[in-house]
């Protein structure tokens, strides 16, 4: 491997790292860790990762499930879970053990990090609150089933919340709530996460488990959904999370489906981002959250990434992502002046505030137009920012009454014809653009008729 492209890499992470430190920094972040998390080898790690947000600046909250211990604990003392749909009743003979096996299971996360804070430095202790944050209310009878014990949030406490927050401390909120007399309900996890996340005002969720996640060849998806490594998706709008499902609907207690409805309602209800993250991959949280490729799913719905013209501070990152290619000679080689000169020509794929492709349509007169100065970070080849360039540019040139667009190429005729180009002659191309033509290069020329 190239040394110099191993360390530029190395660097883009560092710049990425403190782009995101900077501007989540202070924000409220929600993490809904299932049971099986806490056993696997890697939450040791993922409480480490957590411990060390808190202590940089992060206001992290933490809402453990613990469906499958609570199973556990009541297999033991011989009671029998009986279910109304996917809720459990929760009769007045379980809610002591399901208090039991919740605060358990919290207690759990908060030795998980205490482990995680710096044993050497007082200063770096991350003290968690396990607290009864959760107003709830019984669901009563639904469908002539006496739910008893089972409820559902009423509201999140967020004074208390929040001065246990500004103490730089992580409130832990287990799956129990308690109406306004003291009497404890046993409450969805992923109920109780949706409603902290929004009435907390988080900018983002994080939904942790053990699952591997959303993958392309396991269900049905619309088209241009992004694919990563592995068929991974990589995120989101919650439109298309909304296709998925309904693409997906007989694959009814598809975990993974579960995980990506439960994103999907935090979307709906404001939460700017939410995450699905596999937690047996280490370092995985902070993998996601200081990286734009991230290694989980994102379902967002603020304006992530986006295709927009080329801005004057725009021009560094430019000559940045087209130099690998102008010094193999793919692209001619371009001056500050030369793309300040036709700065109207050129549009750049953004994504959180980042530029990460690069391409232009140049008007060289006869209703024609040439698409230009393509360039991408090789860190997204896989999410196909190229070809939505290019498709943007092309309806650039329907909207301006272009008939044709052209482009010249040495090296990637395969590709252009992938998205329906066809080679031309060159005596086909405008006089303006035959007249500086260097046939030294050799290039070909490529043409979507409009």
């Amino acid at each position: 491997m190239d040394n110099s492209v191993s360390e530029s890499s190395q660097v883009d992470l560092i710049r990425e790292a403190f782009h995101y430190q900077s501007r989540f920094e202070s924000s409220t972040m929600v993490f809904k860790i299932d049971f099986p998390v806490t056993e696997d080898p890697g939450f040791s790690y993922l409480m480490k990762d957590l411990a060390l947000l808190a202590r940089t600046g992060f206001r992290v909250v933490i809402v453990p499930g613990a469906k499958e211990w609570i199973d556990s604990v009541l297999l033991e003392h011989g009671i029998v879970s009986n279910y109304a749909g996917t809720k459990r009743i929760t009769t007045g003979a379980a809610i002591p053990f399901v208090e039991m096996a919740a605060f358990h299971v919290a207690t759990r996360v908060m030795t998980g990090l205490a482990a995680g804070s710096s044993p050497s430095d007082v200063t770096g202790r991350v003290d968690a609150v396990i607290g009864n944050f959760v107003r709830a209310r019984g669901l009563g009878v639904e469908s002539g089933v006496d739910m008893e014990h089972t409820g559902m949030v009423d509201r999140i406490l967020t004074d208390p919340i929040g001065r246990v927050l500004n103490l730089e401390m992580v409130p832990i909120l287990p799956c129990i709530g308690w109406s306004s007399a003291g009497k404890p309900y046993n409450v969805s996890s992923d109920e109780i996460a949706l409603a902290a996340s929004t009435a907390l005002g988080a900018i983002k969720l994080f939904i942790v488990s053990l699952d591997p996640g959303l993958r392309a060849g396991a269900y049905r998806l619309p088209e241009n959904i992004q694919v990563g490594e592995k068929g991974r998706i990589v995120r989101l709008t919650p439109q298309e999370a909304e296709a998925i499902l309904g693409m997906n609907s007989d694959k009814a207690g598809d975990k993974p489906l579960e995980e990506l409805r439960l994103a999907l309602g935090a979307s709906r209800a404001g939460v700017e981002r939410v995450h699905i993250i596999n937690g047996r991959e280490e370092g995985a949280v902070l993998r996601e959250l200081f990286s734009n490729l991230g290694v989980g799913t994102m379902v967002y719905a603020d304006d992530y990434e986006s295709i927009r013209a080329l801005k004057p501070q725009d021009i560094p990152d430019l000559l940045r992502l087209m130099e690998p290619l102008m010094q193999q000679g793919i692209l001619l080689r371009r001056r500050p002046e030369d793309i300040q000169e036709k700065m109207g020509d050129y549009a750049v794929f953004e994504i959180d505030g980042s530029v990460h492709a690069c391409g232009a349509l140049h008007d060289w007169g006869e209703s024609q137009g040439e698409i230009a100065a393509l360039a991408t970070d090789p860190a997204y080849a896989d999410m196909g920012l190229g070809g939505r360039i290019v498709r943007y540019l092309i309806d650039r040139a329907q909207r301006q009454g272009f008939r044709r667009v052209f482009v010249l190429t040495t090296r990637t005729q395969d590709w252009f014809e992938f998205l329906g180009f066809k080679e031309c002659p060159i005596e086909s191309l405008p006089e303006r653009k035959r007249r500086i033509y260097d046939r030294n290069r050799k290039s070909k020329a490529f043409a979507l008729e409009l």
